[in-house]
């Protein structure tokens, strides 16, 4: 691979250490050329993301904390849409690969997958072409255009609004979310408008029902009920 493609910079995006660590080692005797960024969660992904703006390749797991469900993926994408995504996850359920290629990834690999055959997922996706599963382009997805709107909606915030978003879903009050993002009360009840007028919304009760619809269901891969 380091000889048909030049790779300066690859971010891992998984919340498991062990994981992230063991993908790195693995990554590195194959590919030399390239540099490796760690991020822990979709706030410190922004963060890697804007201190390194020519990002090759981003490794993203779809269950990381701020993630979702999906909304993490789309609003990466949305945000830099020149920057590949491969998805990666412990669900190798089918539809989740489909999912995935729907809002934006370019490939597809479970974390189960041998490195040989990450490492031809990258290649392909470095080269302009997609990577997943065989039938994964075939496979007729349930639609649901009220989900798919919502996701939309939430990876359309801001980093900041979503990081807020997040802290409102798992039922932090405002005073609560001033001392986790180190601001004023004034600033979160701002960011708090801002997020109901985007989504749509009147009350909080609403933002967390949002929450809650989106998220993706970790172990059978379909949205939360």
């Amino acid at each position: 691979m380091k000889n048909e493609i030049s790779v300066n910079k690859i971010i891992i995006a998984d919340d498991h250490p062990l994981f992230r660590n063991a993908l790195v080692q693995a990554l590195k005797s194959e590919i030399e050329s390239a540099a490796f960024f760690e991020a822990a969660s979709i706030t410190e992904l922004e963060q890697v993301l804007a201190d390194h703006s020519d990002v090759d390749l981003l490794l993203m797991d779809l269950h990381m904390p701020g993630a979702n469900g999906f909304v993490g993926l789309s609003h990466v994408v949305q945000r830099y849409s020149q920057l590949p995504v491969v998805m990666i996850s412990a669900n190798e359920d089918i539809a989740i690969a489909a999912k995935a290629r729907q809002y934006g990834a370019l490939g597809f690999v479970p974390k189960s997958a041998s490195i040989p055959h990450m490492i031809q997922a990258i290649e392909s996706v470095l080269m302009g072409d997609e990577s997943f599963p065989d039938n994964a382009a075939n496979i007729e997805l349930s639609e649901d255009q009220e989900l798919d709107e919502l996701v939309k909606k939430v990876a359309e915030l801001t980093p900041k609004q979503l990081e807020v978003f997040n802290l409102l879903s798992d039922g932090l009050l405002n005073k609560q979310v001033a001392y986790e993002q180190n601001v004023t009360e004034a600033t979160v009840k701002a960011h708090v408008t801002a997020i109901m007028r985007k989504l749509g919304v009147t009350n909080r009760t609403q933002v967390i029902l949002i929450a809650n619809k989106i998220k993706v269901d970790e172990n059978f891969g379909s949205p939360a009920s």
